[in-house]
């Protein structure tokens, strides 16, 4: 069995058809496709799929081998890179990750202190939601990331950052668009946009803000993301609550205005997995200081 046999087989199994497989992802011919998964069936002993009219579908031995299929292609390529970059003079890299929309504030600031450093560095940045980020740093794939904390993540430290007020956000000419701030009773008979399970830290805020307050809003729809929130209130003239940072983002059919009294804050952080070693991280760690001291000085 050669690694051509399980590419060839993942092919087939994720098109569903020899003819398109071959064509589309292999550039074969379709009669050496057939012949090369008869002799993987051979090499296996058993069935993997079954041939008919409506293309290919895997045996109950087929959906097993794929999963076995792809995870050693994954390991090849992984071998592979290994290998590259054991080959390639070291160079120190760091992967930066951020809240969607944060990294208008925070990445220029973050890549003055690492270039100031570390000259010859390989910076790599993401933009994801504050789960996703959480996941990459417990993976590795992230050095650091500015984010939410996020619960049940014993193995990830943070570091606050900033407290950023929430916000109430509405539609351009709302009856309340008027007011200079906005109580949060005002707000109880509206059309209310809340967060998913995928921002849990920004729901934990938002639903304890309303408990404290005495406040029962009906949630018409839940959002995952920023982009979400900002297009669903322009869509169903809903309203709802949003960390200040937004105000970058909204265009001129949707505003934000405060709420009056002491609004809720939700912490901004930058979260690193304890286990990480890295030096760079830790020089990051380091200037962390400074970098808030920057950001707030551009911000008066």
């Amino acid at each position: 069995m050669e690694l051509r046999h399980l590419r060839y087989f993942v092919a087939v199994a994720e098109e569903g058809s020899l003819t398109v497989a071959a064509e589309r992802r292999l550039h074969t011919a379709q009669p050496s496709l057939s012949r090369q998964m008869r002799d993987l069936e051979y090499e296996v002993g058993v069935p993997l799929m079954t041939r008919s009219a409506r293309g290919i579908e895997l045996t109950a031995a087929g959906r097993a081998f794929l999963e076995h299929a792809r995870l050693a292609l994954l390991q090849t390529e992984a071998a592979v890179e290994s290998a590259r970059r054991a080959a390639r003079p070291a160079k120190p890299s760091f992967a930066l990750g951020f809240l969607t929309g944060q990294e208008m504030e925070w990445l220029p600031e973050a890549m003055h202190i690492l270039r100031d450093e570390l000259p010859n560095i390989d910076v790599t940045v993401s933009s994801q939601g504050s789960p996703e980020l959480a996941d990459g740093l417990m993976r590795g794939r992230l050095h650091l990331a500015f984010m939410r904390p996020e619960p049940q993540m014993p193995d990830l430290e943070y570091r606050v950052v900033t407290k950023e007020e929430l916000m109430v956000v509405m539609p351009s000419d709302h009856r309340l668009a008027s007011r200079k701030a906005i109580a949060i009773q005002d707000i109880a008979a509206e059309t209310f946009l809340g967060m998913s399970r995928t921002a849990p830290t920004l729901r934990i805020v938002i639903e304890g803000y309303l408990k404290r307050s005495g406040v029962d809003v009906r949630v018409e729809h839940e959002v995952d993301n920023l982009g979400m929130a900002i297009s669903l209130v322009a869509s169903t003239r809903g309203v709802t609550l949003l960390p200040a940072y937004a105000r970058n983002f909204l265009p001129w059919s949707v505003i934000g205005r405060p709420l009056e009294g002491e609004a809720p804050t939700i912490d901004l952080v930058v979260g690193y997995n304890k286990a990480n070693t890295s030096p760079v991280l830790k020089l990051f760690l380091s200037r962390i200081d400074e970098l808030i001291a920057r950001v707030a000085d551009k911000a008066r």
